[in-house]
C-alpha cells in the first residue's frame, strides 16, 4: 500500500497522476468491451440468424474465467501488474484489429468470431484480477474507499455509454466499431503502462496448485473478507434480474425496444450516481450496519420492480438497486484489498473476481430458470425477498461484519 497521508490527501484523489492513469485505462478498457460486444452480436447474428450463436458468445468468453482466473492472481502477485495489465489490453486491440481485418476482407465467419472473442475472453480474465489488486498500491490508504467508488463509477460510465457507442459505430458497419476499439485499446494499454506503482512482494515458496489455492486459503481464514464475498454473491446471485428484462418489457409493462433500454441502463444510472456521491462523501461509521442496510434496499427495490406495472416505476426502482448495490460493491472492494496483504492481493482478487463472475451468470440461469417454472413476476419477486433473507442471515452468520465501523479494519 501507499505511504499512508492520512484523511487529508482524499479530497486530492482526482490530482493523483497514478490514480488518474489507472481511472484512464479502466473506463477505455471497459468501454472498448461494450462496444465489441455490441458489434461482434450483431455481426454474428446477421451472419447466422441465430439466437443460440448468441447465447455461445456468452459461453466463450465465460470458459476462461473458469480457467484463468486463480492463476491470473498468482501471476499478479509474482510479475510487473501494470505490465500484465497493459499486455492484456494491448491483445485486446490486436484481437479488434483481426476482427477490422476479416470484416474488411470477407473472412470473419461464425468459427472465427468465436476464436476471437474467445481469446478476448481469455485476456478479459487475466485483466481484471490484475487491475483489482493493481489499485491499493497507487493511492494513499486513507483515500482508497474514494478511489474504489472512482474506479466503480468508471466501470458504470463505461457500461452506460459502451453500448450506445458500439451500436452507433455498427450503423457505419461492425468494422468501424472494431476499428475505434482497437485505438482506444491502445490508448487504454499506454495508460496502463505509465502508471508508476512499486513491484509486488514475491509470495513464499508455493508452487503449483498450493500456490493457486493460496487465495482460497486467505479467504477462508479472514472471516470478514468471507463474509463481505459471500453476501455479495448470494445477494447477486438471488436478486438479479437482468435476463427477465426482456420479459418485463414486453409482456408485463407492454413497451417495446425503446423501452427496454430505460429499463437496462437504470442500474447503471443509479450505480454511477452512487458512485460519484461516495466519492465526494465516504461512507461513515458504522460501515457494517449501512452495508446490511443498503441490501435490504436492494432486495426491496427489486421487489418493488417486480410487482410494478408502470414503466417509470421500473425504472427508478432499478435505479435505486443499482445505487444500493454499488454501496456493497465499494464495501466489499474495500475490506478486500485494505484486509489482504500485498503478496496476496492479486490471489485474494482473482477468488473476489470468480465468485462475481460466478454470480452474474448463475444468477441470470436462476432468473430464467425460475421464470420458465413460475413466470417471470414471481421469480423476480422470490429474488428480491431472497436477497433480503440472505442479509438477515449474514447479520447472524457474521457478526464481525455487522459490528464493523470502518473500512480500514
Amino acid at each position: 500500500m501507499a505511504d499512508d497521508e492520512g484523511a487529508a490527501a482524499a479530497p486530492s484523489i482526482l490530482r493523483h497522476r497514478p490514480f488518474l492513469l489507472f481511472w484512464a485505462s479502466r473506463v477505455l478498457s471497459t468501454l472498448c468491451f461494450q462496444m465489441l460486444a455490441v458489434a461482434v452480436a450483431w455481426q454474428l447474428y446477421a451472419l447466422t440468424g441465430s439466437a443460440l450463436d448468441l447465447g455461445l458468445v456468452g459461453l466463450v468468453q465465460f470458459i476462461p474465467v473458469l480457467v484463468l482466473t486463480l492463476p491470473a492472481g498468482h501471476w499478479a502477485d509474482r510479475g510487473d501488474r501494470r505490465a500484465i495489465v497493459a499486455g492484456c489490453q494491448g491483445l485486446v486491440a490486436l484481437l479488434a484489429g483481426l476482427l477490422l481485418l476479416g470484416s474488411l476482407q470477407g473472412w470473419l465467419g461464425r468459427e472465427a468470431i468465436f476464436v476471437l472473442i474467445g481469446l478476448v475472453g481469455c485476456a478479459r480474465a487475466v485483466e481484471a484480477p490484475t487491475m483489482a489488486s493493481l489499485l491499493p498500491g497507487l493511492v494513499p490508504r486513507a483515500s482508497f474507499p474514494r478511489a474504489a467508488a472512482w474506479s466503480a463509477s468508471a466501470n458504470q460510465t463505461a457500461q452506460i455509454l459502451g453500448p450506445a457507442l458500439g451500436g452507433l459505430l455498427t450503423l457505419l458497419g461492425p468494422g468501424a466499431a472494431y476499428g475505434t476499439a482497437a485505438a482506444l485499446l491502445l490508448l487504454a494499454a499506454a495508460a496502463a503502462a505509465a502508471i508508476r506503482a512499486p513491484r509486488p512482494v514475491r509470495p513464499g515458496d508455493a508452487r503449483g496448485l498450493a500456490a493457486l489455492l493460496m487465495g482460497f486459503g486467505f479467504v477462508r481464514r479472514h472471516r470478514l473478507v468471507l463474509g463481505a464475498i459471500s453476501l455479495d454473491l448470494f445477494a447477486v446471485l438471488l436478486g438479479g434480474a437482468v435476463a427477465l428484462l426482456p420479459v418485463f418489457a414486453r409482456d408485463v409493462l407492454g413497451t417495446g425496444p425503446a423501452g427496454l433500454g430505460l429499463l437496462r441502463a437504470a442500474p447503471a444510472l443509479g450505480a454511477l450516481a452512487m458512485s460519484v456521491l461516495l466519492a465526494n462523501r465516504p461512507l461513515r461509521p458504522p460501515v457494517g450496519p449501512r452495508m446490511f442496510g443498503a441490501l435490504l434496499v436492494f432486495g426491496l427495490a427489486s421487489t418493488v420492480f417486480a410487482l410494478s406495472g408502470q414503466l417509470w416505476l421500473s425504472v427508478a426502482a432499478l435505479a435505486v438497486a443499482g445505487g444500493a448495490d454499488v454501496v456493497s460493491v465499494v464495501v466489499r472492494s474495500s475490506l478486500v484489498q485494505l484486509n489482504t496483504p500485498d503478496e496476496m492481493r492479486g490471489r485474494v482478487s482473482a477468488v473476489n473476481s470468480l465468485f462475481v463472475g460466478a454470480s452474474n451468470q448463475l444468477g441470470d440461469f436462476r432468473a430464467g430458470a425460475v421464470a420458465a417454472l413460475v413466470g417471470a413476476v414471481p421469480a423476480a419477486v422470490l429474488g428480491g425477498l431472497g436477497t433480503m433473507l440472505v442479509a438477515l442471515l449474514w447479520l447472524r452468520l457474521f457478526p464481525e461484519l455487522r459490528r464493523l465501523r470502518d473500512l480500514d479494519h
